[in-house]
């Protein structure tokens, strides 16, 4: 492999993981950077898009924090930074928040990385009747859609390190 291919930037899936930029795993992603730069694309389009729908960055980073407790992965958990205001604080920590909206968005959360398999077309409408629009909901879907395929990537990522 040539150098060229191993020069690269750490990104957030390789803090998650804890990769050394030294090691094999870091290496072997370098050998694919359309995977490296669109997994960092990704992160990016759910966490800061053009067009925020009413869901700003920090809330959608307490989201993404929030989903990303259940994984027990603390480098992470540091990668969706703590939000400064007090009730996007909660919701980032899993807490119960105060207002209907975040309430619904820490339930839905929660199902979503703890037990998606649960979900049902009804937990959308509570979405709704929390007053969320469809776009909105989308967005919500797609940030804990990232934020689950970055817990299952981290974690096999870490194990091939620890084996290396």
């Amino acid at each position: 492999m040539s150098r060229s291919q191993t020069t690269r930037a750490v990104d957030a899936m390789d803090c998650a993981a804890g990769l050394a930029p030294d090691g094999a795993i870091f290496a072997a992603r370098a050998r694919r950077p359309e995977f490296v730069d669109g997994a960092e694309a990704c992160r990016v389009a759910v966490l800061t898009p053009a067009d925020d729908l009413g869901l700003s960055p920090e809330l959608r980073r307490a989201i993404a924090r929030r989903a990303a407790l259940s994984s027990g992965n603390a480098r992470l958990i540091a990668g969706y930074p703590m939000p400064d205001d007090p009730a996007l604080a909660a919701l980032a920590t899993g807490q119960a928040p105060a207002t209907a909206r975040d309430a619904a968005l820490a339930r839905h959360t929660d199902l979503i990385a703890r037990r998606p398999g649960q979900s049902t077309p009804q937990d959308l409408t509570r979405l709704q009747q929390a007053g969320l629009s469809v776009p909105q909901i989308i967005a919500v879907s797609e940030l804990l859609a990232f934020v689950c395929f970055e817990i299952r990537v981290a974690h096999g990522l870490a194990l091939l390190e620890a084996a290396s």
